[in-house]
């Protein structure tokens, strides 16, 4: 295990023996983004309504804001990950694709993450994962379609 940060794809097979429990999460505690965040992030992605249909799991030493008490959850990590460290089509193809990735890093905290209702820093988030193991690669590019302004599909 290294210290630095780094970021690798894995097989299909390695990834659910590891990451298939919640149990599997850093931090004290471990909880599922509400479907209203689920909601909130498909528009801010630009993605169709209901493409996000698996678990969006968050982890770590707190789950609330420590300002305003808002629930942190992937609509919080993806916001202020919007803010130029990645782009949209990547985030969606994380979500929704057939690739899984891990974070090879002991669980620090999640750097750069901000509440998005008051803005506050958010420390002591140790891990998000999203449980999407079969989405076709065709709807997946059907979603990008639409979110670089493509034709609704039928």
């Amino acid at each position: 295990m290294t210290a630095q940060r780094e970021t690798v794809q894995v097989d299909h097979d390695l990834f659910r023996a590891v990451y298939d429990s919640p149990a599997s999460l850093p931090g004290r505690h471990r909880w599922t983004t509400p479907e209203s965040d689920v909601r909130r992030l498909e528009k801010l992605l630009g993605m169709p309504a209901r493409s996000i249909g698996a678990p969006l799991w968050v982890s770590g030493d707190e789950p609330d804001c420590p300002k305003c008490g808002r629930r942190v959850t992937w609509y919080d990590i993806v916001s202020s990950a919007l803010s130029g460290l990645h782009d949209k089509h990547m985030i969606a193809t994380v979500i929704l694709g057939d690739r899984k990735y891990v974070n090879t890093e002991i669980p620090d905290a999640i750097a750069g993450v901000r509440c998005s209702d008051c803005h506050t820093a958010i420390d002591g988030l140790r891990s998000f994962k999203c449980h999407n193991w079969a989405y076709a690669f065709e709807a997946l590019e059907a979603v990008r379609e639409r979110m670089a302004g493509g034709p609704v599909p039928a």
